[in-house]
């Protein structure tokens, strides 16, 4: 681990400040224990060899208690400027880590652990406050004392100052060899942390499931033996650190016994004043305390500075579909097109979509099916920009213009023109009022309720006037399956966009409560462009056209996989088995 990563100034502008706030704090810390040794030295050596008294030596004696409570006012203030740097830091690098696994998106974070993002934005970033307020306060004095010590000893006794100048990068070089193994210790401790926290997290979501089918037991069990790992990586990164310490003191104390038998030999035979040999033996511990303190601050810190290193790799992590900046044009007349597009995840066998032809015809509702693992989410992903194609294009082409790829557009301004609703809809904690403008933050009251109303969900915000202020829990809890799925309707409805996607709106609800979501639909796509994924036949009533994705597979005499069976057909037929070219469809 380096002492410092740079890259801590380029995303959080905070430690800049702090570390030259740090610095003159250390140059003043180093004056003033150059000056408590020389205080010290002199109110002894007046006392014992000139006979002094107290009166003689209230003048030294008074300085030296001004020094000392200097001293305890610079360590005070590098306390208050560390913490409040590191408030500042833990803040700048969480809003940026949200923010950029915003811009990565879905595509990125499912190839992710969810319990090690968890972590690292939470106790990962948190950790910091030991690399803040101990060890890069400590590092700074490290380099600041030991040097000015250093030069004041070689003015006085060249000899002690020799001493010092060769003992003094011995701790360094032991603190670098325990270092690297601390720091390998450090990541397999953060490694298991992370498997704990996502195991953990997944079972707490599935806990229901695993209570019916009887597995919770045995989830305890393994949860157990993961905590057991942690435990043990953290045991032996703590067993590394109290020996480190141990070397560290160790070899400082034999430094300074060192110098003093030095001193006491040239003392006895007269080659050494008391006051200058003492000044040096006062000197000589101040030179290898900060050293031997950052040896011990490292394993407070060494967590925090891992953390840190990897929310830097995902700030660093170059998005795949960023966009351009191409003007967006209306999509309230314009036919969304896919030419021969292609899409292949990465560590799988075969494409997820290879060479899809389709279009999605303006101010019409197309309905797609097909089995699991046709493509229809990954469709979905390109309409939303959240995905670039393999192959092929998405081109718009406007009611009024000439047709424009997707990926050359300003995608914030494509998906403010799209309204999506997922097969399961992320609601928060919060109001119903809350998690409707989430479709549009800006929206009115009166806009949100009569989203609500169109919805169906009427009975809800019309309930004494205030059913806006309900609250509801996390994913929705509190709400029927029916009402968290008309819930989402409003909020995309709210947003009132030319553009409506729906993927499975449908889903785990039953009959009475899936006729009201049609009949919501069948409200909602009026004179908007939709695309609405389907599995149940109920749905295809609502299809002016209808596309069936069928699984890409290779002949066995081809080396190329053939360009998928996007069928469509009018509704109401069962099955058609013609392939129609783009210009067909919607026609």
């Amino acid at each position: 681990m380096r002492p410092f990563d740079p890259r801590l100034i380029r995303y959080a502008r905070t430690t800049r400040t702090f570390l030259a706030v740090t610095v003159g704090l250390g140059v003043l810390t180093a004056l003033l224990v150059i000056a408590t040794a020389w205080l010290v030295s002199a109110a002894v050596t007046r006392a014992f060899l000139h006979g002094a008294g107290t009166s003689a030596l209230e003048g030294v004696l008074i300085g030296l208690g001004v020094v000392l409570g200097l001293r305890a006012l610079v360590a005070w203030l590098r306390e208050m400027a560390a913490a409040a740097t590191s408030a500042k830091v833990k803040t700048q690098l969480r809003t940026q880590l949200l923010a950029h696994a915003v811009v990565l998106g879905p595509a990125w974070a499912s190839g992710e652990r969810p319990g090690e993002i968890i972590t690292l934005a939470t106790t990962g970033i948190d950790a910091l406050d030991a690399y803040f307020s101990r060890y890069l306060p400590q590092l700074v004095l490290a380099v600041m004392v030991p040097l000015a010590i250093l030069a004041e000893v070689v003015l006085h006794d060249w000899l002690s100052g020799l001493i010092i100048a060769v003992t003094l990068p011995l701790i360094p070089i032991f603190m670098i060899m325990v270092g690297l193994t601390t720091t390998r210790r450090t990541r397999h401790q953060w490694l298991a942390l992370s498997v704990l926290a996502g195991h953990f997290l997944d079972v707490v979501a599935g806990l229901p499931t695993l209570k019916v089918f009887g597995r919770a037991k045995a989830q305890a069990e393994t949860i157990r033996e993961v905590t057991e790992r942690y435990r043990a990586a953290t045991m032996t990164t703590l067993r590394i650190a109290f020996l480190s310490a141990f070397v560290l003191e160790l070899l400082a104390t034999l430094s300074v016994a060192l110098v003093a038998v030095t001193i006491g030999v040239r003392l006895v035979n007269g080659e050494l004043g008391l006051g200058t040999g003492l000044f040096v033996l006062i000197l000589a511990p101040e030179a290898y305390a900060p050293l031997r303190a950052v040896g011990a601050q490292f394993h407070a810190s060494v967590e925090g500075v891992t953390a840190a290193g990897r929310i830097f790799e995902v700030l660093e992590t170059q998005p795949s579909s960023s966009g351009g900046h191409g003007h967006v044009p209306d999509l309230a007349g314009a036919t969304i097109r896919l030419e021969g597009v292609g899409v292949t995840y990465p560590g799988r066998g075969g494409p997820a979509v290879a060479g899809l032809d389709l279009a999605l015809a303006p101010r019409s509702t197309t309905v797609l099916t097909g089995p699991s693992g046709a493509g229809k989410s990954t469709l979905v992903a390109l309409l939303l920009g959240l995905r670039e194609p393999d192959a092929g294009r998405v081109v718009v082409v406007p009611e009024h213009g000439e047709p424009v790829n997707l990926g050359s557009l300003d995608l914030v301004a494509w998906r403010a023109q799209i309204a999506w609703v997922p097969q399961k809809p992320a609601l928060l904690a919060g109001t119903l009022a809350e998690n409707i403008r989430v479709g549009d933050p800006q929206a009115s009251d009166e806009r949100v309720r009569q989203a609500a109303r169109d919805a169906g969900l009427g009975e809800l915000v019309d309930d004494a006037g205030d059913g806006l202020a309900r609250r509801v829990g996390e994913r929705g809890a509190g709400l029927s399956a029916g009402e968290r799925q008309r819930l989402a309707l409003a909020r995309a409805l709210v947003r009132d966009a030319p553009v409506l996607i729906l993927d499975e709106p449908t889903a785990n609800l039953d009959g009475s409560t899936e006729a009201q979501v049609l009949e919501v639909l069948d409200r909602a796509r009026a004179g908007r462009t939709v695309l609405l994924v389907a599995h149940r036949p109920s749905l295809l009533a609502l299809a002016d056209h209808r596309v069936h994705l069928g699984l890409p597979t290779r002949a066995p005499d081809e080396p190329e996989l053939p360009r998928p069976s996007a069928v469509l057909a009018a509704p109401g037929e069962d099955e058609v088995r013609a392939l129609l070219p783009i210009d067909a469809v919607g026609s």
